[in-house]
């Protein structure tokens, strides 16, 4: 079963051609990797996914709804797409506690354990602006996963992650495969795509090169 499929999908931008006549699909269950160069188009075509970016033409579905039809923003998906933001005066928990309260799928107890499993203290007081990169970035992985949604999109999740964290977090999310979830990770880092992925795209100026 396919959970994400993308039919004849350009997108321009200002006059520039971003992505180029892209068709893919995604099944569920299985880690899918996007690979290419800083600005080859993998950043840009999970933000059509997600709904946050409209295609110039063609069509997203995702779990059988067109997105930007049947829907705004695809339902049950965590996403790291970019640097993470967060409110930079309140504590890591208090943050992810403001985003729960928007959906209610997530209480304070799932959300102290999301940010144990990804390696952070939940009573830690110290706020988000003296957090390190490794540290925000743990954040934006508890944040993607708290509300444990089917799909998750992430965007170069393992930046900023020392040695330990990147082992930590390539087992957190072979678990979630297990489970049944479907990952699409954007990564620079070959060995990350070889130890993570079921298939891989390379993008290069917008187009897919390759399908492996």
């Amino acid at each position: 079963m396919n959970v994400i499929e993308i039919t004849s999908l350009n997108l321009t931008l200002t006059k520039t051609e971003i992505l180029k006549n892209i068709n893919l699909t995604f099944e569920k269950g299985k880690i899918h990797g996007l690979i290419g160069r800083n600005g080859s188009g993998k950043t840009m075509l999970m933000k059509c996914i997600c709904g946050f970016v409209k295609p110039t033409s063609g069509e997203i579905k995702v779990n059988g709804e067109i997105v930007g039809k049947d829907c705004d923003f695809p339902k049950n998906m965590g996403i790291i797409i970019e640097t993470p933001g967060f409110i930079p005066y309140y504590s890591g928990y208090k943050n992810l506690k403001l985003l729960a309260d928007l959906n209610k799928k997530a209480d304070k107890e799932k959300i102290k354990e999301t940010m144990k499993k990804v390696g952070l203290d939940p009573d830690l007081k110290r706020h988000v602006r003296k957090y390190s990169l490794g540290m925000r970035q743990r954040l934006g992985l508890a944040q993607a996963i708290m509300e444990d949604p089917e799909i998750l999109i992430l965007d170069e999740p393992f930046n900023g992650l020392d040695k330990d964290g990147v082992k930590d977090m390539r087992t957190y999310l072979l678990d979630l495969k297990e489970q049944g979830k479907t990952i699409l990770i954007a990564s620079h880092n070959s060995e990350d795509i070889s130890v993570l992925c079921d298939t891989v795209q390379e993008m290069d100026k917008g187009i897919i090169l390759t399908e492996k």
